[in-house]
Parts: C-alpha cells; structure tokens; sequence
C-alpha cells in the first residue's frame, strides 16, 4: 500500500501491524458476557464509530473490555466520503479521537453519500463514476487519511440504482481511487453479490476486475429478497442474516486469489445468539485456513 506524497504533511501515515488472515465479527453489546467469559480467542471485533463518539458510558466500558483481549476495526458509516459537500468537521473530530482512544487494527470507510446540505439520510447511497467524483473522493480521503494520520479501507457498495453520467466502471473506479490516496480497500463480498444480481452482471466478472492486491480486508453478511415495482427480483443488504451459499463461494474464490486477510461476518438486526455468529466465523476461517496454504502471489492478479 503506497502513501501519498504531501508537502505540507510533516507526520508519515503510520501503517499498524497486520493482524493477519483471521475470521471476526461485528461486536453487539447483547454478546458481550458470553465473549468476556471465553477469554481472549483467536480473531476480532468490528464497530460502527457512530456508535461510540460520545465521551463515554456503557458503549465505552464494553468497548475497552473488548479491546483488552482483542484486535478492533473501526467501521464508519456517517462520513459521507462520496458526497459533493466539504466533509462534517466536527464529526471527522470525533473519528480522530475514536482512532486515537482505541488504535485500531483497521479503519474503514464506505464509497457512498448520505449528506444534502443541511439534510441527513440514513443510507448509503450510489454515486455517479465520473472524473470530478474522482477527485472529489480522492480529496476527502485524503482529508481523512491527513486527520487520523493513516491510511483507511474503502468499502465498494451495495447498489441499487445507477447513474446514467458514469463514464468509468466501479471497478476503475476505486481502482483510481486507491492509486490516487493509498487507500486501502474493504472488498464486501456480499455487497458485490447484491449489486450484480440488481444490475444485471457478473459478480465473477466484476471480481476479475476488482484491484484485489489493495484489499486489506473483507466483509461478508446475509441478504435479502424482495421484489421491485415491476416484480422482478431486487436484494437488499439488510444483514439480518446468515451469509448465503453463494456468497461463501464466491468469497472462497477471492480467498484463492488474493490469499487471506481479515474477514468479518456482519449481522446487524435480528441479532443471534453469540454461538451462531461464532459459527459463521469458523466457517470463514476454515476458508482463511485452507487458503493460507494453497494461494498463488496476490501480484498475479492484480488488477
């Protein structure tokens, strides 16, 4: 992973020891006895920011119990990197002092917008794959990368519509991105499973494509069926549930090419119990595992 070169920076971006290519999960609250009870285990936990950016309280008493034992990854979903707008001050403040409080083994980011003037959505929304958008991305990781004085992972997005102005793939797209920053990159599997089905391409295709030798780390999660307007099939990332068949194959598929690296399950509503998560990041393990051993350069395929 490159840094950007900077006149004005003084401080280089501290790059923090890989933890390696180990199974986690998101943290929820409601786990944290059965976790604490085990003892420290092999793995780690993942948290949204927006959850902890008050000064402290509970949120921050099970928090720093996690971290005692365990790696974290710090997770932001609010920053709105993909937006037209200046980033939020205040809330790239808070992120900063996450980042510093906890020193995280991963911090991340989404390649989404979720800010209109003075107007907040809770989503995360698509953005159209233009040169300007380049650059405007390319500036607020910068920005972030400057504040917390080291490199993020960017997530590629679910997606459910598309922009008619694009005039590069997403693909190209974060592949410019994380030339341009030295950014890392989030590969979530899933999301890449849910925008293939909604658009109407390949996922191995895309996945062929994708810069792979930039990915620091992977999500999986489960989706959802619904239906559109018209009837037809739409998935919806609602991480509710367990990760679907097709999802562990195609996440097996990059294990091969790219080698292991952190990989979370996400479950974020309709929350199990501890031992069912635990179950799906064993199975992801067992994939992380086999492929230590058997795996070709990620060079090969780079993209």
């Amino acid at each position: 992973m490159a840094t950007k070169t900077n006149a004005s920076t003084a401080v280089p971006l501290r790059f923090p020891a890989p933890i390696g290519g180990v199974a986690g999960t998101s943290f929820k609250p409601e786990h944290l006895a059965a976790i604490l009870e085990a003892g420290r285990q092999r793995g780690f936990f993942e948290v949204h920011a927006e959850n902890y950016m008050g000064a402290g309280g509970p949120p921050h008493r099970a928090l720093e119990a996690i971290r005692r034992d365990h790696p974290l990854s710090l997770h932001g979903v609010c920053m709105s990197i993909g937006g037209p707008q200046p980033l939020d001050k205040a809330h790239l403040a808070r992120f900063r002092s996450l980042v510093a409080r906890y020193q995280p083994a991963l911090v991340s980011e989404h390649l989404a917008w979720s800010t209109h003037e003075t107007s907040f959505f809770n989503d995360l929304l698509p953005l159209p794959y233009t040169e300007a958008t380049l650059r405007c991305v390319c500036d607020h990781i910068d920005e972030v990368q400057e504040a917390i004085r080291r490199p993020i992972l960017l997530e590629n997005p679910s997606t459910y519509v598309a922009f008619r102005g694009s005039t590069m793939s997403e693909t190209d797209f974060i592949r410019g991105v994380a030339q341009r920053t030295g950014c890392g990159l989030l590969l979530d599997v899933n999301n890449v499973f849910v925008s293939a089905a909604n658009h109407g391409f390949s996922a191995l295709d895309y996945l062929a494509d994708f810069p792979l030798s930039h990915v620091a780390e992977i999500h999986l999660a489960g989706h959802a069926e619904q239906a559109d307007d018209d009837g037809a099939l739409l998935l919806i990332d609602s991480h509710d549930g367990p990760v679907a068949d097709a999802v562990w194959t195609l996440f097996e598929i990059v294990i091969g090419r790219r080698g292991p690296v952190p990989t979370l399950i996400e479950w974020d509503s309709k929350i199990p119990d501890w031992p069912v998560l635990q179950a799906e990041a064993a199975a992801a393990q067992v994939i992380l595992d086999r492929g230590a051993s058997s795996t070709l350069p990620a060079d090969r395929h780079a993209a």
